[in-house]
């Protein structure tokens, strides 16, 4: 071939391990491989982060999640992206993939098909602290969260939110701007009501785990940094990362032209 790409999931796997190195104390790692693992493979980047220390996995579709399944992997798998249709998340309770819950609506679903099939239904809820899109509002959030612990086959095994300025370029800016989610964040979990077993609870992105260990929590969910790449300038080629991706080409021809000669189409 004239061009090729080349994957190293050691890379993978040592970069989850130098990440885990940076975590507070009993913070657990999730590896996001969505869009077919950043372009690096889903199923390879998905071993290898668990082979380096991820305790769980985050796609953005249900079709990535299914394959992932289909590949052989248990580990616990949270779909980020939302779903309108009840048929998803039925797939979802089939697959033992975690829907993210944005609304009552989808709660009631859940339960109505986990009621069917007699099972269990894991799921996790969104909480929107500043990134407008998905996720329930702030001042909602305890009451679904009451309401969907009363449900008798929902099992509420996280509860979320998303950075939306982790990765800006003036560093005093993110910390700031990150800060002022973190502290939403804060005040609905001093609001949560008592619930039927413990909740994983998570904000960080690559960039929000890099900035500040507060940021931290019980888990993050990187994905920038696990293919070698940090979203913080300043630390670029400071934390040990090795990109696992390479492009490659073979060189079939060198030649050398004089100055100021054109090169192909267009000169």
């Amino acid at each position: 071939q004239r061009a090729w790409l080349e994957v190293r999931p050691s890379a993978i796997e040592s970069n989850v391990a130098i990440l885990k190195d940076r975590l507070s104390e009993n913070c657990a790692l999730m590896a996001v491989v969505k869009a077919d693992g950043y372009g690096h493979g889903a199923i390879t980047v998905a071993k290898a982060a668990l082979m380096g220390g991820a305790s769980s996995l985050g796609v953005a579709t249900l079709q990535e999640g299914i394959e992932l399944r289909q590949s052989g992997l248990e580990c616990p798998i949270l779909i980020l992206g939302n779903f309108t249709e009840s048929e998803e998340l039925r797939t979802c309770l089939y697959w033992h993939l975690m829907p993210t819950l944005s609304s009552i609506r989808e709660a009631l679903t859940c339960q109505r098909l986990a009621l069917a099939s007699d099972r269990i239904f894991h799921v996790q809820l969104k909480v929107d602290t500043g990134m407008s899109r998905l996720g329930c509002e702030l001042v909602d959030a305890p009451c679904l969260v009451e309401s969907i612990e009363q449900f008798s086959h929902l099992s509420l095994k996280g509860v979320y939110s998303h950075l939306a300025l982790a990765d800006g370029d003036n560093h005093d800016q993110a910390v700031a701007d990150t800060d002022k989610q973190n502290k939403l964040f804060e005040s609905f979990l001093k609001e949560l009501p008592p619930t039927k077993e413990v909740i994983t609870t998570h904000l960080a992105n690559s960039a929000g785990m890099l900035l500040d260990g507060r940021f931290h929590y019980d888990m993050v969910r990187l994905g920038l940094a696990l293919y070698g790449y940090s979203p913080i300038r300043h630390l670029e080629g400071k934390l040990g990362l090795k990109p696992a991706l390479a492009v490659k080409a073979r060189v079939t021809l060198m030649r050398e032209v004089p100055k100021g000669v054109g090169v192909s189409y267009g000169h």
